[in-house]
């Protein structure tokens, strides 16, 4: 086992948040050899749990939690910033053209690489990432997550119809694709597979079909797919799927609303589809940057808690804008100060935080294993330094609270204050 000594950010079972100035996180191996937390909290009455066991002291830094984004696109990393009138035309001038290339394994392993390194640098630990309809793309994806021991997810995007050559698969093809993808790869070591429609627009009724066949399965697999992002798009949809009720509905119509299943917006629903969400244990990706950024709308954070569904932050890049953890926080912000029911609404920084952490691993079915540093998860941590940058040295420096302080690193923070990131590893 080693400790690590400073201050340390935890949660507890209800999502609030667990501070100690000067705390002890102690690590050691399971049974099989993964590193986890074994105990946390103040250094005075964990250093005396464990006598004689060597110490890392890291003065003046917060140890918390691996960030956990719930949506992201890896082959999407070099399209960040591209401009676009909204999301439907977004998709056909960058997004198409650039997955098309990931057809080429070489290609596919190079971006992978780009894209760890950038999640890493950034402090994020864990991904439910999108690749392309390419089994290559996932491929790639996955064979660099197992050699960087990384607690990642990901699967082949389902896209059959509405879409161009170069992305647009086969129905048949692709499930078979997709099995064999699950059979090789979910479980392994850390990683895990999602079925992955990429919306019910570009997928024909077959297929989808096939998919909530797979998600019945194979129930400790993940699915992961957009839905009410867009007013063009819930509109789109009404017109293919005329018999379900909302655009949500098309997705529990065809057996893809499950616990594991993350749908990446959920920005234009009713109190109805808010139910849906909660009564299947199904969990909504916000990705306020990507919203922001593409005009899409706001999430509703008033409505989700009101009804009490699951949801946590995510990235959404490339439509996303950063693969920082701190500007989706500060997005999220933004969104629940203007973007409610009930305007006006501020979220603690300590719930964005948690929104980003262990209330992410909970949508994703992984309470307990990450995005907390509690005994029994895994220990992907970061080091983070809050003098950073002079004005965050001044700023938190005046903090008066913890409230204060973590708001002061949302709002100043960026890749800057992730001074490392600790990967569980075996071995």
């Amino acid at each position: 086992m080693h400790a690590y000594r400073a201050s340390l950010l935890r949660f507890d079972a209800a999502g609030q948040p667990l501070f100690d100035t000067d705390g002890l996180l102690v690590v050691g191996p399971d049974a099989q050899g993964r590193q986890r937390v074994q105990d946390a909290g103040a250094h005075a009455e964990v250093a005396a749990r464990h006598p004689g066991v060597a110490v890392t002291h890291w003065p003046g830094r917060i140890l918390a939690p691996g960030f956990v984004d719930m949506h992201i696109h890896f082959p999407q990393t070099d399209i960040i910033g591209a401009p676009a009138d909204g999301l439907l035309p977004w998709l056909e001038n960058y997004t198409f053209p650039a997955e098309s290339r990931f057809a080429d394994p070489a290609h596919s392993a190079e971006v992978a690489e780009v894209f760890f390194d950038e999640l890493l640098r950034n402090g994020v630990t864990t991904s439910l990432t999108f690749a392309t309809s390419h089994p290559q793309s996932v491929q790639a994806f996955f064979e660099a997550a197992e050699r960087r021991q990384l607690r990642m997810i990901t699967g082949k995007v389902l896209q059959d119809r509405h879409s161009p050559d170069g992305v647009r698969d086969r129905t048949e093809q692709s499930l078979v694709d997709t099995e064999a993808l699950i059979r090789r790869w979910h479980n392994q070591g850390r990683l895990g597979y999602a079925i992955t429609p990429r919306f019910a627009p570009t997928s024909t009724d077959a297929q989808l079909r096939g998919a909530g066949e797979l998600a019945a399965k194979y129930p400790d697999t993940w699915v992961h797919s957009h839905v009410a992002e867009n007013k063009d798009e819930v509109k789109w949809a009404r017109e293919l799927f005329p018999q379900a009720r909302s655009y949500l509905d098309v997705y529990a119509g065809f057996g893809l609303m499950r616990e594991r299943a993350v749908y990446a917006h959920c920005i234009h629903f009713d109190d109805d589809d808010r139910r849906l969400m909660r009564d299947t244990g199904t969990a909504s990706a916000v990705s306020p940057t990507s919203n922001l950024f593409l005009g899409s709308g706001f999430f509703d954070f008033e409505g989700a808690d009101r009804i009490g569904y699951r949801y946590g932050l995510a990235s959404d890049v490339g439509g996303g804008t950063s693969f920082s953890p701190f500007a989706t926080m500060l997005a999220a912000y933004y969104v629940g100060r203007e973007g409610q029911t009930k305007p006006g609404v501020s979220i603690a920084p300590s719930q964005l935080w948690w929104r980003h952490t262990g209330g992410a691993a909970r949508a994703l079915g992984l309470d307990g294993v990450i995005g907390n540093l509690q005994p029994g998860c895994e220990a992907d941590f970061l080091v983070i330094d809050p003098k950073a940058t002079p004005l965050l040295a001044r700023k938190t420096g005046l903090a008066n609270n913890l409230e204060e302080l973590l708001f002061s690193l949302i709002v100043l923070g960026d890749d800057r204050l992730i001074e490392r990131t600790v990967i569980s590893q075996t071995g």
